[in-house]
């Protein structure tokens, strides 16, 4: 009798097990598996076309969340975007920094066609005005006062070097500037020939470059002569009467005889 109970207690404990396994298998019970961990989202900031690096506002987002995924603190977001409150919706741009523009790849076009070279234009000369005066320079100091004016039948030449213009005029008197209009541009020769009677009291000839709208004046002067030959002494001659000269010179030559006689009488005495 002792040897029959564990058999019993051994089949009893089966069945119980087994109904137990059965009834967990109804009600679709499955032992508990550990959950593989949270995986946390990197965030890579890509720059846009502008240079400007942008993040999209997702449904649940904070500051706090976007600046723990950024790399940020909530503050440096505030400052770039002019947040004055932590609240953000979905689909909201912020901006995280800048960056460097994409790289974009220049697209060649169509070839300039080039532009034909025109011939340069020879610049036409320039014209310029010569003023010249051949003036009376009453003090002779060689330099032309308001009141000294032109003497007249002087002379007065110029000429360019080129050889287009050659000029010669006769002076009038009593005038102020004679002037030359519209001459071409180089370089000139002046000269003067002062009337008879006169002296020249500054240079007679004078080289000069003529520039495109210049307006020169040259000054030639002269001094009239102090005694010319109409106004010097004239000694009168009459006819019948011995010049009172020509008494003197032959007395000296008289007097000069009678003192050789006498040195000659003495010296033959002597001898």
């Amino acid at each position: 009798m002792k040897d029959r109970q564990p058999s019993r207690s051994l089949h009893f404990a089966g069945a119980l097990f087994c109904l137990t396994a059965a009834l967990l298998g109804w009600i679709g019970w499955q032992p508990a598996v550990a959950a593989p961990p949270q995986q946390i989202p990197i965030y890579t900031p890509t720059p846009g076309p502008d240079g400007r690096i942008l993040y999209i506002v997702k449904a649940n987002d904070t500051l706090l969340s976007i600046a723990l995924l950024t790399g940020m603190t909530v503050d440096e977001l505030k400052e770039l975007n002019n947040l004055t409150s932590d609240t953000i919706f979905e689909s909201q741009e912020l901006l995280l920094g800048y960056g460097g523009p994409l790289e974009v790849t220049a697209t060649s076009g169509p070839s300039p066609t080039p532009t034909p070279l025109l011939p340069t234009p020879t610049p036409r000369p320039g014209l310029g005005n010569l003023c010249l005066l051949l003036y009376e320079d009453i003090n002779g100091d060689s330099i032309r006062q308001v009141e000294e004016l032109s003497i007249g039948d002087g002379a007065i030449s110029f000429g360019n070097r080129a050889g287009s213009v050659s000029e010669n005029v006769t002076t009038a008197g009593g005038q102020d500037y004679q002037c030359f209009n519209d001459l071409p541009e180089g370089e000139y020769t002046i000269s003067v020939a002062v009337p008879e009677g006169y002296n020249p009291t500054t240079q007679s000839s004078y080289e000069l470059v003529l520039g495109a709208g210049d307006q020169t004046y040259l000054n030639f002067g002269a001094q009239a002569n102090t005694l010319t030959q109409a106004e010097a002494p004239q000694i009168p001659v009459e006819e019948g009467r011995r010049s009172p000269l020509l008494g003197i010179i032959g007395a000296l030559f008289l007097l000069a005889g009678v003192g050789a006689a006498l040195f000659a009488g003495r010296f033959l005495r002597n001898r």
